[in-house]
């Protein structure tokens, strides 16, 4: 190794360590054992131009081990990406900070991926991956490779304990993505200690074993061998490839180094005091000399003639394929969604029962056409979610350019997946399973509310109604798992217009992810649904003018119901109206004279009617209403038989009003 690259590596030791003391928080071990690996690459093999972060065709780097955050802050300050300052290093984990303590996708320049939960960022950058190996197999022509790029990561040894970095690898083996590639950073320590008193299997062999290329460094402080592996992998062009480096937790600092103390803690002033003894780092706190940071330029300056020379084939590329380049620049820049509210045909449909399940399958097989770059699948349950794209081919190693992704029975690498296909760029993506199942791809749907981008959630088999599955597949309390989310908008619509609203709403957000709650079993078509569920909540049914008597409130299969007893209500002269509530997070960014409007403060006997845990609802039902709602889990029967059983009826809502 050169003498600058060993001062541009032990810069990134330096200063993530000395960040990590003055903060008195965070993990110096990774970035200290890790620096040489991260180093080799985005110096000399990665596609990338700090002045232009967003160049389309860059290539990805995620930090799965997001605890090793200083790690990459130190490689975006040296690089010079979004003027990150050394001001911003020394906050590191300070309120308001560009360097919080994990990586903040949106929140810090050159951060593909919020990172953090073990594996996520593994698994998301698989999604990534298939994103460039769709577009690449769309848009490239003989000459043109104008999406031509790689996804690198770097996980550590809980990324490859959790079993999201399973699924996701086994279909990243599957898919045969060879423009994927892991540096497995093995430094066999965890919190607890040495990682063999919970994990001892042959990690190499497991990915052997997905299909991926096996490739092994021994030493981590051996650029030149990284820098062999990570070439040889780039030249496999049928898998992805998994290259373990060897290396030791806290490397430099005489006490920590191979230390299970190393991973959580700073070291300490004498110890950091050691570690820059023994680096030979004779400088002041967060100071790094001019040659390094010339270094940095200097490949900063290469990055950016990358890019100029993929503008330069773009532009020729416009001129020989014009039309696939407006395609192309149509996929890549904001999909104009009024064609879709302004779609006559979108919001047409039968005017008899229908499962909102299959109404949204119609949606789907219209908007594929409306949305060209929409792509998406399920958890091995299309033929059940009605999320499959008619006539537009299925994404595999044979044919990347299919739009139908096969996850197979994976709902928390698929979800992470969906996340990666939209950050990448040029797609809009959907996932989809029953709703019971949103269990396991909650933590991704939770990023996907933190990141900030419109993922869409297809979630169906909605309520008891599954019927005879039981229990086990009948979910109760998820509406209000998702409902108390942050940044996320639940959409549990009633009939096709609220359904077909539910997607106009999910596709045309800009910055929160969606979930659309879908019946299995059929529902009428109401009279009084309309646009106004994009407001969350309306007056569906009114029972007449002035004020009414009460308030019945309900979502997605039980507004029908609702009404039902409204009108019984009404038959005994009492005036009830019926509120649609699809989304309460939309019904909450309303203003005040909207809410007024259709829940009046003066109206206070009202009753929330939901096949679901009713907790949630109480904010609406204030402390004079009550709810028919499930107070524990379903059972195995019927659809119609458990509603019955636990009081979804006419009479059990019409004795519920009358009794408050």
């Amino acid at each position: 190794m050169k003498e600058i690259d060993i001062k541009s590596v032990n810069a990134i030791r330096v200063l993530s360590a000395e960040a990590i003391e003055k903060a008195k928080s965070g993990h110096p071990g990774l970035p200290l054992g890790a620096a040489p690996m991260a180093y080799e690459l985005m110096a000399h093999h990665m596609n990338h131009n700090p002045k232009n972060p967003n160049w389309f065709n860059r290539d990805r780097f995620v930090l799965s081990a997001g605890h090793g955050s200083m790690l990459l802050y130190s490689l975006l300050h040296l690089f010079g990406y979004g003027d990150l300052s050394i001001e911003d290093i020394k906050n590191f984990r300070q309120m308001d900070s560009l360097t919080p303590g994990h990586p903040e996708y949106g929140h810090t320049v050159g951060v593909e991926t919020t990172t953090g939960p073990l594996g996520a960022g593994f698994a998301t950058a698989v999604g990534m991956a298939a994103a460039e190996a769709h577009l690449a197999a769309k848009f490239n022509e003989d000459g043109y490779d104008i999406v031509d790029h790689y996804t690198y990561v770097l996980a550590g040894d809980g990324c490859m304990m959790e079993g999201t970095s399973y699924e996701a690898g086994s279909l990243a083996g599957t898919w045969g993505l060879s423009k994927f590639i892991v540096l497995y950073d093995s430094n066999n320590i965890s919190i607890e200690g040495g990682t063999d008193i919970a994990f001892r299997e042959n990690v190499l062999e497991r990915f052997e074993a997905f299909g991926f290329q096996i490739l092994e460094v021994e030493d981590g402080n051996d650029t030149e061998a990284i820098g062999k592996a990570i070439e040889e992998a780039k030249a496999d062009k049928t898998r992805p490839s998994f290259i373990k480096i060897n290396t030791k937790i806290g490397a430099g600092c005489p006490a920590k180094e191979g230390k299970a103390s190393a991973h959580g803690e700073p070291l300490g002033e004498d110890n950091l005091k050691a570690l820059k003894d023994n680096l030979g780092w004779n400088y002041d706190a967060f100071t790094v000399p001019e040659e390094v940071y010339d270094n940095y330029k200097a490949v900063a300056e290469e990055g950016a003639k990358k890019e100029q020379q993929w503008n330069d084939t773009f532009a020729a590329y416009k001129s020989a394929h014009k039309n696939k380049a407006e395609l192309f620049e149509k996929y890549i820049n904001d999909i104009d969604y009024d064609a879709i509210l302004n779609n006559e045909d979108f919001f047409s449909y039968e005017d008899k029962p229908q499962a909102t399940r299959n109404l949204s399958g119609v949606c789907i097989n219209k908007l594929k056409d409306i949305i060209p770059n929409l792509v998406g699948g399920s958890a091995d349950l299309a033929p059940s979610t009605k999320t499959y794209m008619n006539d537009a081919g299925d994404f595999s190693k044979e044919d990347y350019s299919g739009r139908n992704f096969h996850f197979g029975v994976r709902e928390l690498a698929m979800a992470a997946i969906g996340n990666g296909l939209l950050l990448h760029g040029g797609l809009r993506s959907y996932v989809s399973t029953f709703f019971v199942f949103s269990d396991y791809l909650k933590p991704m749907a939770r990023l996907s509310a933190l990141m900030k981008i419109p993922a869409i959630y297809v979630l169906t088999h909605d309520s008891i109604g599954v019927g005879e599955d039981g229990p086990t597949h009948e979910p109760i309390e998820q509406l209000a798992m998702f409902r108390t989310m942050p940044n996320f908008v639940t959409f549990r619509p009633a009939d096709a217009t609220e359904t077909a609203y539910g997607w106009y709403q999910a596709l045309s957000s800009k910055s929160t992810p969606t979930a659309l709650v879908l019946s299995r079993q059929n529902l009428p078509q109401l009279e009084g649904s309309s646009k106004d569920a994009l407001k969350g909540g309306y007056v569906v049914y009114k029972a007449g003018e002035g004020t009414p008597d009460g308030i019945l409130m309900a979502s997605g299969s039980e507004v029908s119901l609702a009404i039902d007893a409204a009108k019984k209500l009404a038959a005994d002269g009492i005036k009830v109206n019926v509120v649609s509530m699809p989304s309460f997070e939309l019904f909450d960014m309303q203003d005040d004279d909207y809410k007024e409007s259709v829940l009046p403060k003066t109206v206070r006997k009202r009753v929330a009617i939901e096949a679901a845990n009713a907790d949630v609802w109480y904010k609406y039902v204030g402390l004079d209403g009550t709810t028919v709602a499930m107070t524990g889990f379903g059972a195995s029967a019927p659809g119609n038989l458990l509603f019955e059983k636990f009081g979804f009826t006419v009479d059990n809502v019409v004795n519920a009003f009358k009794g408050l």
